[in-house]
């Protein structure tokens, strides 16, 4: 570069930076003026849009490519995301108390992504949604067989019609179940139970141990049978491989952030808009529409989630205030 252009991007710099700072500074301060529960959402809402989007690039990658090879590249992408963070402290990072619950997180997360990604692929994308919601029902039934959580009656009712709602969506027959919507609940069920599990290691684990035993365990779990029947991807295809895993960690990311800056109470029902992106996503790629029982199905889960919600909010909210006002005993002398 020339003395004179040299000088003349200097000269630019001095007088451009500082009102880039001064914008940058009064974004930053508009966002951190917002209540922090709409934060909250607007994290949430975004995390949403990734999972679908990702839903459906597993969808058109499963016509071809087989979805315990999809799943193995995920996991690649999401280890390179942790390895900086290991790398540092290897031993630090794998060194826990608890194996076993590791051990059965990396299990159940094998069973609920192996058995979720085939309903995608093979299931209108909504539909196969829709079925995901009924995690919220498994949360609350292994929650009180595992955590010993107490749960009231409102609670008890909201979790019944939930289930009503899953039925409803299943639609069983003399027949039987579609075993793709079987699929569906058991990743659901999975996932509920690795969220008790994730509420027990978060109160005594670090974050990066939680981290490195999901991506790196479940990788290596995957990584055999999806070398055995490996289909070579096309160009496009391994774009595409890549982006599933991308996608999915920066909607884990944001929805990390959307329950660090918001009440869960208040942030968990935003949730089920990927219903509405679903639709839409299926309708717009595949030419697929939620059946009716789906969608009445998911009205009841969704009803009773957000009930189920708005009550333990208001439930704390109240016992909150009672604490405030309950007097304060002085110390005996």
């Amino acid at each position: 570069m020339s003395e004179r252009a040299r000088s003349v991007s200097t000269a630019w710099s001095r007088r451009a930076w500082p009102q880039v700072e001064a914008r940058t500074r009064g974004v930053r301060g508009r966002w951190d003026g917002i209540a922090p529960n709409v934060r909250g959402i607007i994290w949430i809402l975004l995390s949403g849009v990734f999972f679908t989007v990702m839903s459906a690039v597993i969808k058109l990658l499963g016509t071809r490519i087989p979805v315990l090879e999809i799943l193995f590249v995920r996991q690649l992408v999401l280890s390179v995301f942790v390895a900086p963070t290991v790398l540092r402290s290897p031993v630090a990072a794998f060194r826990t108390p608890y194996p076993g619950l590791h051990a059965l997180r990396v299990t159940l997360s094998v069973v609920a992504m192996s058995a979720g990604f085939a309903a995608i692929v093979h299931m209108p994308l909504a539909d196969a949604v829709a079925i995901g919601f009924s995690k919220s029902f498994f949360v609350t039934i292994f929650a009180i067989l595992i955590l010993g959580e107490i749960v009231s009656r409102q609670r008890w009712g909201a979790t019944i019609a939930g289930f009503l709602g899953v039925i409803i969506m299943l639609q069983p027959s003399p027949e039987g179940l579609d075993r793709y919507a079987l699929l569906s609940l058991v990743s659901a069920a999975a996932a509920g139970l690795i969220m008790v599990i994730i509420r027990r290691l978060a109160q005594k684990e670090k974050l990066v141990t939680v981290m490195a035993y999901q991506s790196i365990g479940v990788g290596l779990v995957f990584a055999g049978p999806a070398l055995w029947s490996w289909v070579p991807p096309t160009p496009t295809e391994w774009l595409l491989l890549l982006s599933v895993g991308l996608l999915s960690g920066a909607g884990q990311s944001l929805n990390f952030a959307g329950f660090r800056v918001g009440e869960a109470a208040a942030v968990a029902s935003a949730d089920y808009l990927r219903l509405v992106y679903a639709t839409l996503l299926g309708l717009w790629l595949f030419g697929e529409f939620p059946s009716l029982a789906t969608l009445i199905g998911a009205a009841v889960i969704v009803a009773t989630s957000v009930y189920s919600i708005t009550y333990e909010r208001s439930r704390g909210a109240r016992e909150a205030r009672l604490a405030a006002a309950r007097p304060v005993e002085a110390p005996a002398e």
